[in-house]
C-alpha cells in the first residue's frame, strides 16, 4: 500500500499549496491512502468545514488535528457528522466528534487510523496517550480487523514521541509526529517494522515563524508584551510529509521517505514510486 502523510497546513498558503499539489501528488505516485493534518489551516488556528472539504476533494482521505482542533467553533458541530474527519482520541469521553476511524484505501485495504495527542508541554491535558493507543489495537489488531494503521501522534516533546512509536513498534504500520511545524531527519522504520517520524514539518510558509509572520513573535521575545495578531504568513508554501509503503502482506512499513515540496527547503521526494 502507498502511503503519503502530509504535515500540519498553516494558512491559506499552507491549505492551498495542498490543495494544488496533492491531487498531482495521487495520480503520479498512484498513492492507495492520504492523511493530511488540518488543525492549522484557517488563519493559522483551527478548520472550518469549507475547508475539510476541500482538502478531501483535493484526495485527502482523512483529515488529523491536534490542540487547535476547536479554534473554529465550527468544528464543534461538523466534527460529530464527519467521520473522516478527527480530532484527537484520547479526549475525556464526551467530546464530539471521533478520534479514529477504519477506511478502506483505494487498493482495498483496511486502514484505521488515530489521532492521538502527548502530554508532555501540551494543553489541554488530556487522557493517557499510551492507554488510548493500546485500546485502539487491541480491540482492532494489524492483520486482523486492520491492514494498516496509522498514528498521527500531535506532541511537543520528541522523547514522548519516540517512547510512543517504540511502544507501539511491530504493531502499527506509522507512527508520524506532528504539531512542531518542523521537519526532523529521524524517518526511520524502527525494528519492529513501524514506519516512524517524529515530525513530518508542515505545510506552510517556511520564511516564518512556524508558518506565522515573523515580526510578532519576534517583538514578544525581545520585549515580553503582544503588540498585536499571530498572523499566518503569506509566502510561498512548501509541503511537507512522510511516504511509506506498506507491505500488503504484514501491513508494516517496507519503504519510507521524507517529502519536502516547495522554494524554501531542499526537495526530497520518494525514490521508490
Amino acid at each position: 500500500m502507498r502511503f503519503l502523510f502530509l504535515g500540519d497546513m498553516v494558512g491559506r498558503t499552507g491549505r492551498t499549496a495542498v490543495f494544488d499539489k496533492l491531487p498531482g501528488l495521487v495520480a503520479d505516485w498512484r498513492l492507495d491512502f492520504v492523511v493530511v493534518n488540518g488543525e492549522n489551516a484557517a488563519g493559522g488556528f483551527g478548520i472550518t468545514e469549507d475547508i475539510f472539504n476541500a482538502t478531501l476533494a483535493a484526495g485527502a482521505d482523512v483529515v488529523t488535528t491536534g490542540n487547535h482542533v476547536w479554534d473554529q467553533r465550527e468544528a464543534l458541530s461538523f466534527a460529530p457528522r464527519e467521520p473522516r474527519f478527527l480530532r484527537p482520541v484520547n479526549y475525556p469521553k464526551g467530546a464530539p466528534g471521533a478520534g479514529s476511524g477504519l477506511f478502506e484505501a483505494k487498493n482495498g485495504a483496511r486502514v484505521l487510523v488515530a489521532n492521538i495527542m502527548g502530554r508532555v508541554f501540551m494543553s489541554p491535558d488530556l487522557d493517557d496517550p499510551f492507554a488510548a493507543a493500546e485500546h485502539l489495537v487491541s480491540t482492532c489488531p494489524l492483520g486482523e480487523q486492520a491492514d494498516a494503521i496509522i498514528f498521527d501522534f500531535h506532541a511537543e516533546a520528541t522523547s514522548e514521541k519516540q517512547c510512543f512509536a517504540h511502544f507501539l513498534d511491530g504493531r502499527v504500520s506509522v507512527v508520524v509526529g506532528t504539531h512542531t511545524h518542523v521537519p526532523t531527519a529521524d524517518h526511520q522504520i524502527l525494528v519492529g517494522g513501524t514506519a516512524y517520524q517524529s515530525d513530518a514539518g508542515m505545510c506552510g510558509d517556511y520564511d516564518s515563524s512556524l508558518g506565522m509572520e515573523k515580526e510578532e513573535p519576534i517583538n514578544r521575545f525581545v520585549t515580553k508584551l503582544p503588540r498585536g495578531r499571530y498572523e499566518a504568513a503569506q509566502g510561498p508554501a512548501t509541503l511537507c510529509g512522510l511516504a511509506v509503503e506498506i507491505s500488503d502482506r504484514t501491513g508494516l512499513a517496507e519503504k519510507i521517505s521524507p517529502v519536502r515540496i516547495g522554494p524554501r527547503l531542499a526537495g526530497v521526494v520518494p525514490d521508490f514510486w
